[in-house]
């Protein structure tokens, strides 16, 4: 019995929680317990973000396995998604979720764990650019033959800027542009999608020139230390360029995503250099070996040219042969000029007296008196003509000034009534326009009388029915 009272005694001192109470106590221990953690394992139950945006899923490994979430705002800034199988490290907080009693990571960042990862990232990303068409060979932008200036994107501090540039300058040497930027690290894919896009931005013929072609570069390296050539910002901006590029990233066995993308791709740094510009000695050669067959050409044609124009003017008659004909028909029709020069003036003149025969003395003094009667009607017409126009126009003038004074405003004034203007000398031609006080000129038709208008506001008119009644209100 004694057993039984202490028993009873000692389960009513035990504190009492409620359910949220204890859900919620368990929470704050786990949080507090471990706060941020590094978690690594294989992603399980992945299927992509929920409706919201949130991610769910779970991280596992052979002995257990932890729920995890990832935030909409945390999904958008990964630059590494979760797959279903990949091993990952996940870096999060520890925490509850007290609706299900159960414990859970909510994931700050996420990184592929280990080579396999990668490599399947890699997978996924190639397939992925590869079906938009980000490889396609038709889409490749042809290299120019020989640059004026050419813009390197890589780190001015290794070993690869100094290889391209001393093989740059063995071959042809040009001016270069070296846009400096991190070739790994977190960091790495943005500076050098950035470079790709500062140099397409550039103006041409400006202080800074735009370069004919770019050259990406890198030396070799881990998957893990060429990871920035990998990312879809680099391949996006590759493929977005208007200027040719060329990818020289890591040694002939390296391949990146970079590579697929570029239009055209070098196994080293050096070759990447040497594709950019052909050897300037090898140029002279040519050109002086042009030379030669332009003036070996041109010989041949002046001697060919020279041997048919002696075949032509073989077959050409002497000089004496061709004016022959010609100076003999001179000489017969010059000495048959001046007895043709002599018919000719003894036939007109004969022409002319039988024409002089023909005329008498009286015709002539006809026809000028009826000249001279001619100008006279002539006269006569005209001064008749001036003497109408002028009375046709004399009338006009009366009839429009006559007009104008009917129309004036003075004939108006005549009859009783009289115009009212303001101080300026406008015209008033209503009551509402006449302040109270105001100074006024009233014009009668013998004269101007000046006035003032009393204090009182000038009253309206009620308006009328029809009929002449005055139209009543509705209030």
């Amino acid at each position: 019995m004694a057993d039984r009272i202490e028993a009873a005694s000692q389960a009513t001192n035990l504190v009492e929680y409620t359910v949220s109470e204890l859900a919620f106590a368990l929470k704050r221990t786990v949080e507090d317990a471990y706060g941020l953690v590094r978690l690594r394992g294989e992603i399980s139950g992945y299927k992509g973000p929920h409706s919201s945006g949130h991610c769910y899923f779970a991280l596992k490994d052979d002995k257990a396995c932890i729920e995890a979430v990832i935030w909409k705002s945390t999904f958008a800034r990964l630059k590494f998604k979760p797959e279903a199988g990949l091993e990952v490290i996940a870096r999060g907080r520890v925490t509850t979720y007290p609706d299900k009693s159960k414990y859970q990571i909510v994931i700050d960042a996420l990184e592929p764990a280990g080579i396999g990862a990668l490599m399947a990232l890699l997978e996924q990303r190639k397939k992925m650019l590869a079906a938009e068409g980000l490889f396609l060979e038709a889409r490749k932008k042809p290299l120019p033959y020989l640059p004026r200036i050419v813009g390197v994107v890589t780190s001015p501090t290794g070993a690869v800027i100094r290889d391209i540039l001393h093989r740059l300058g063995d071959r042809f040497p040009c001016h270069v542009l070296v846009w400096p930027v991190r070739v790994q690290g977190e960091t790495c894919a943005a500076e050098v999608a950035a470079a790709i896009a500062g140099f397409n931005a550039l103006m041409i013929g400006a202080a800074v020139p735009r370069p004919d072609l770019i050259i990406v570069a890198r030396g070799g390296g881990s998957l893990e230390d060429m990871w920035g050539f990998n990312e879809e910002i680099v391949a996006r901006a590759v493929a977005a360029s208007a200027i040719p590029l060329i990818s020289a990233v890591g040694h002939e066995t390296d391949w990146t995503i970079i590579d697929y993308v570029a239009d055209w791709r070098a196994p080293t740094p050096t070759a990447a250099a040497e594709r950019a510009v052909p050897v300037r000695g090898d140029l002279l050669i040519r050109v002086g070996g042009f030379g030669l067959r332009v003036a070996a050409a041109l010989r041949r044609l002046i001697e060919g040219e020279r041997r048919r124009l002696v075949a032509l003017a073989r077959v050409l008659p002497q000089r004496a042969r061709i004016l022959d004909l010609p100076r003999q028909r001179f000489d017969s029709a010059s000495g048959r000029l001046p007895r043709a020069l002599l018919a000719n003036a003894r036939a007109h003149r004969t022409w002319l007296e039988r024409i002089a025969s023909r005329l008498r003395p009286h015709i002539v003094a006809r026809a000028a008196l009826a000249g001279r009667e001619r100008l006279a009607r002539l006269d006569r017409a005209r001064g008749r003509s001036l003497s109408a126009l002028m009375e046709r126009s004399r009338r006009r003038l009366d009839s429009q000034g006559k007009l104008l004074s009917t129309l004036g405003h003075h004939n108006v004034l005549a009859r009783g009534f009289a115009l009212v203007r303001s101080a300026d000398g406008s015209m008033l031609r209503r009551a509402v326009e006449v302040r109270p006080g105001a100074a006024l000129d009233i014009e009668f038709a013998d004269g101007h009388v000046g006035a003032h208008a009393d204090g009182r506001e000038p009253e309206a008119k009620e308006p009328r029915k029809r009929g002449g009644e005055k139209q009543g209100t509705l209030l």
